[in-house]
């Protein structure tokens, strides 16, 4: 309907309630990026982190179940083609991120008891672009893309090299595993690609 958030997924006909505050699918994010743990183990987290009744969902349905987060995760959204690059990490850019979403949102998020992932990406899309954080992925965005820098960018980066490095494995071609994490440097992509 238009207007609902979703908190159910249905799987194979079933309908699953979800669990749907933005800071669940932060904490997946946190463990797609924790190199100790295998693909395997990392979709396991995913479905357990998001199904309330995780134990209730056939082993069979899984594949189904974890397309379904990917979905919701990318707040319902057709897939659409991916930059080569990341620009974003959500674990290192946490500390620009927060100040920018919460000026979007003229409040603090963390603060809130239950905030739906949805309405989260909708002020995270909100994001203004002359803000610290919008400058950075700007900047990040047309090195990705191979685009000249103005002078002020490239002055940018050499004053804030911490600030604007992402790691060598992040920066380099994206692999299937981690295609949740993907999808979400694709939103980013979107906002600031304009």
């Amino acid at each position: 309907m238009l207007g609902q958030l979703p908190k159910t997924l249905t799987i194979n006909g079933k309908s699953y309630q979800i669990r749907t505050d933005f800071r669940n699918i932060l904490r997946i994010f946190e463990a797609f990026a924790d190199k100790d743990l295998s693909d395997k183990e990392k979709m396991l987290v995913c479905l357990q982190r998001m199904f309330i009744d995780f134990s209730a969902l056939p082993y069979d349905d899984y594949k189904e179940a974890y397309e379904q987060v990917y979905w919701f995760i990318g707040c319902g959204k057709p897939e659409e083609k991916r930059p080569p690059v990341r620009t974003f990490n959500w674990i290192k850019d946490e500390p620009l991120m927060f100040p920018a979403v919460n000026k979007a949102a003229g409040l603090e998020v963390r603060a809130t008891s239950y905030l739906h992932w949805w309405t989260f990406m909708g002020y995270f899309e909100s994001i203004d672009t002359d803000s610290l954080f919008g400058t950075v992925l700007s900047i990040r965005q047309k090195k990705a893309r191979g685009k000249k820098l103005e002078k002020y960018e490239r002055e940018f980066i050499q004053n804030n090299k911490a600030l604007m490095a992402l790691d060598a494995e992040e920066a380099k071609q994206r692999t299937a595993e981690e295609k949740l994490l993907d999808m979400f440097n694709d939103l980013v992509a979107e906002k600031g690609g304009e």
